[in-house]
């Protein structure tokens, strides 16, 4: 019965990402993005069960503080990355076709199976994403970790 609850709850938390990123991507300010033009982007590298790396853009305060507690070992609470994908190469991840778009990354501690996939799966399987694969373009790669802050240039 935990394991329903926790299967529904993750169930949840992603179609509440999805639906704010939808508001997100109409012009609709959620809570997320409020403080956007008021904090400086930072760039943390994460890894996954591949090795491969993978940058993200933060630029909720809220966020990067949690990011940097992840980083520095003062929290491991919700460790991975959540987050709506974008189609497109970006100058700080230049390695990948696409990036999560700064606006939808979360963390979280367990989601559904079917956001999940490697780095380089995603890079390999990009045409198909969104469809049956990647539903909505939300990612969640269950094994990611942060390993890094990039320092700003």
């Amino acid at each position: 019965m935990r394991r329903l609850t926790i299967k529904i709850g993750v169930l949840a938390a992603t179609m509440a990402l999805a639906l704010a990123a939808a508001e997100n991507a109409q012009g609709v300010p959620t809570q997320h993005t409020a403080h956007r033009g008021k904090a400086p982007t930072a760039y943390f590298e994460m890894t996954d069960v591949t090795g491969q790396r993978f940058v993200i853009a933060l630029t909720d305060p809220a966020k990067i503080r949690h990011a940097r507690d992840l980083v520095n070992g003062t929290s491991d609470s919700e460790p991975h990355v959540v987050g709506r994908i974008d189609k497109r190469r970006v100058a700080y991840n230049p390695r990948w076709s696409y990036h999560i778009k700064p606006d939808t990354i979360d963390f979280f501690d367990y989601a559904i199976e079917v956001c999940d996939a490697t780095i380089p799966y995603v890079e390999d399987h990009l045409r198909e994403a969104g469809g049956a694969f990647l539903p909505g373009l939300i990612w969640c790669p269950w094994s990611s970790r942060l390993v890094r802050e990039i320092p700003a240039e």
